[in-house]
């Protein structure tokens, strides 16, 4: 499996969670956007979790995926009402000039080239529309049940490089990035924890979702893994998994 390739992990997605709906709000708030006033633009939409808070936020537009059994797994789950799916990227979204009032990358800005992406989204926004960059990590320094599985994966793969989940290595910075080229402005940090509650099958799909481990860990490696998973979890009922939605929002010029 190669990094970044998501093709064999559509399926996997559904086990994974979405976002903060309270960061989700206050972003909103904060750009002064109602939903049903506004043309929302999720680019970069994978198989739909960001696309799907959105959707139970009240918003519609478009949602734009360049991995085709990402797009056609997100398409399924979600038809094409009211989010219209459609092949795209961050640097080639293929919407119109000046049609949306909100851009949001849910998790896959990193994988963007920021100089094309940002350009990219100054044009499809309205004038004075807004971009959100947002992640959600696991807030590991609140559970040593999953300090103790991220210490196992680093003791087993010690040159693994992690693809951005929105942690600090990647972030610090992320204030200037949102201003390259000039096509943004006042950018503002929201953050925001939650939790969610998993079965101990759902638990395990969402970590067969990961790329990055697998890519670099390769197939025996990242078996083992699971197993060392299934191990820590076969007695338990639930899981609980902490998280913190972390998001970056930046008005056009």
């Amino acid at each position: 499996m190669k990094q970044g390739d998501f093709t064999k992990l559509a399926k996997n997605y559904i086990h994974r969670t979405g976002y903060s709906s309270s960061v989700l709000k206050k972003l909103a708030a904060h750009a002064g956007l109602k939903p049903q006033e506004t043309t929302t633009a999720d680019v970069g939409a994978g198989t739909g979790k960001l696309t799907e808070n959105l959707i139970e936020l009240g918003f519609k537009g478009f949602a734009v995926e360049p991995n085709d059994a990402m797009r056609e797994e997100g398409h399924r789950l979600f038809g094409d009402a009211p989010f219209k799916w459609s092949l795209g990227s961050g640097e080639e979204t293929g919407l119109p000039d000046n049609c949306a009032h909100w851009v949001l990358m849910g998790s896959s800005f990193h994988w963007t080239d920021p100089n094309r992406s940002l350009k990219e989204f100054h044009r499809v926004l309205k004038p004075g529309g807004f971009f959100v960059a947002l992640w959600n990590p696991r807030d590991l320094e609140s559970s040593p049940f999953h300090m103790e599985i991220e210490n196992w994966i680093h003791e087993r793969i010690p040159n693994m490089k992690r693809a951005s989940s929105g942690g600090h290595k990647y972030t610090q910075g992320l204030e200037e990035t949102l201003v390259l080229g000039g096509y943004f402005k006042n950018v503002t940090f929201i953050e925001g924890a939650h939790q969610v509650e998993m079965t101990p099958e759902r638990y395990l799909g969402a970590w067969k979702s990961v790329n990055d481990i697998r890519a670099q860990a390769g197939e025996e490696t990242f078996q083992q893994f699971l197993d060392y998973i299934t191990s820590k979890i076969e007695h338990k009922t639930s899981i609980i998994v902490p998280y913190k939605t972390r998001a970056w929002i930046a008005q056009a010029v």
